[in-house]
C-alpha cells in the first residue's frame, strides 16, 4: 500500500515529504488503459445502436461513408470531451479513480479548469507523437511530469485514501 502525505510539498523545489507522492508512469498508464475501455465500450455501443436503426433504411455508399466519417468525428470529440470533462471537474477521470491517483495543478493543487484540460489532452497526443518521448519524460523528472504536465503546468498525485469518495 502506497503511504502518501496529508498535503502536497510546500513549493516546487521542497523534495516530497514520500517519495510516491506524484504517480508514476505504470500507474497512469493502467489508468488510460482504462479510460480507453470505458471510451471504447460507450462509443461502440451507440454505433450498434446506430448500425441497427440504420440497417432499417436504404441508404446510398455515398451517403454511408459520409455517416462512417460523422461517426468518427463524434468518436474523437466524445473522446476529447471525456478527458477534458473529467480532469477539468474532480481532476481524476474514472480510470484515475481506479487507480487513486488526481490530475491538479502544478502550483496550487487545485482542479485545472476545462481550457487547461483541453491543453493538456492536445499536449498529450503531441507528447505520444515521437515514439512516446514525451510521455516517457514521466521517467526523468523529479516530479513524474510528462510533455502534457509541462505545457499545461500540471501534476499527477496519488489521493490519499481518506480523500476517496
Amino acid at each position: 500500500m502506497i503511504t502518501v502525505p496529508a498535503e502536497r510539498p510546500a513549493d516546487e523545489t521542497a523534495t516530497p515529504i514520500v517519495a510516491d507522492y506524484y504517480a508514476g508512469l505504470a500507474t497512469r498508464t493502467l489508468a488510460f488503459a482504462i479510460d480507453a475501455a470505458v471510451i471504447n465500450a460507450i462509443a461502440w455501443f451507440v454505433a450498434l445502436v446506430v448500425g441497427l436503426c440504420l440497417s432499417l433504411l436504404d441508404i446510398p455508399g455515398g451517403v454511408e461513408k459520409v455517416l462512417a466519417a460523422i461517426g468518427a468525428g463524434l468518436i474523437l470529440l466524445w473522446t476529447v470531451a471525456y478527458f477534458t470533462y473529467f480532469w477539468s471537474a474532480t481532476g481524476q477521470t474514472p480510470g484515475n479513480r481506479v487507480m487513486r491517483i488526481r490530475v491538479e495543478d502544478a502550483r496550487s493543487g487545485a482542479t485545472i479548469p476545462a481550457r487547461r484540460a483541453l491543453l493538456r489532452f492536445f499536449a498529450l497526443v503531441l507528447a505520444a507523437i515521437p515514439l512516446c518521448a514525451g510521455i516517457l519524460m514521466i521517467l526523468v523528472d523529479r516530479r513524474r511530469r510528462g510533455l502534457q504536465d509541462v505545457l499545461a503546468r500540471t501534476e499527477v498525485v496519488h489521493v490519499p485514501d481518506t480523500a476517496v469518495s
